[in-house]
């Protein structure tokens, strides 16, 4: 029976590149959470200094932010925070809530002229495409709910960094009854109550008018947007950064056993 031939050992500047990625990897798996908190700090950070730069007359670096969280976000100026205005947030008409609604400045818009308030679709791509001005402040770049989610995955990041050796990994299950749950109600059934509705005004009919009488319209509020997204984004850290910081462990001895063995630990002391 023929011998395999012997796998013949990395040498020279294969050996030296495998040996930096192990050693890239291995203090990504020692750091991964400064890193994690780092870029969601200024993932969240980015879509606030937006309104700041606009009220700043800073409006190209501004708009360059909008546009590169457009495709994360409807950035609807009905569903976000404002900074520098009458108020913090301009919700909807229907939204029960204290705050003077959006349809109340829609004169004054330019981007809302001529879109009926009844066709939704074209009241969505107005309310996106408006960004702001001096009476009513200028939009985050990421709506309401966004901001929870990516706020509370940055503070449950840094509650994680303090109480990582004690937090147990949370069960699937109540991650989709307690993270979800809430998200999904609150943001499913407004959309479904939107979708039941022609755009042509007229009277819902057929499958519409069925889909109308179990989703009636409805517009979530900033603190029920607030509220559901903060829920996620820390029951998210809790289901995912316990268990993503046992494959880092894992790794990270995997890793200190192979580069101990070639004393090319990265940072070794002595």
């Amino acid at each position: 029976m023929a011998k395999s031939p012997q796998k013949q050992p990395v040498t020279g500047w294969q050996r030296t590149l495998v040996i930096g990625i192990d050693q890239f990897i291995y203090l990504f798996s020692k750091h991964w959470l400064a890193v994690f908190n780092s870029v969601i700090a200024i993932y969240v950070a980015l879509p606030i200094l937006a309104p700041v730069l606009m009220h700043a007359g800073i409006e190209r670096p501004a708009r360059i932010i909008y546009t590169i969280y457009s495709p994360m976000c409807h950035q609807m100026a009905s569903r976000s925070f404002f900074l520098f205005g009458e108020q913090y947030a301009y919700p909807r008409e229907i939204a029960p809530t204290s705050l003077k609604p959006i349809e109340a400045y829609l004169d004054d818009i330019p981007e809302f002229a001529g879109v009926p308030e009844s066709n939704w679709v074209a009241f969505t791509l107005a309310a996106r495409a408006f960004l702001g001005n001096s009476q009513m402040g200028y939009k985050m770049a990421l709506c309401e709910r966004d901001i929870g989610i990516y706020g509370a995955v940055l503070l449950g990041g840094l509650l994680y960094a303090v109480l990582r050796k004690r937090v147990k990994p949370l069960p699937v299950v109540a991650f989709v009854l307690v993270g979800m749950g809430p998200i999904g109600l609150d943001g499913f059934s407004q959309l479904f109550g939107y979708y039941a509705l022609p755009i042509d005004g007229s009277e819902p009919s057929g499958f519409t008018a069925v889909l109308h009488m179990i989703f009636p319209l409805r517009e979530s509020t900033p603190f029920l947007r607030l509220f559901t997204g903060m829920l996620f984004g820390l029951m998210l850290v809790w289901l995912a950064y316990p268990r993503i910081e046992e494959g880092m462990r894992q790794t990270r001895m995997e890793l200190e056993r192979k580069l101990g063995r070639i004393n090319a630990l990265p940072f070794r002391k002595g």
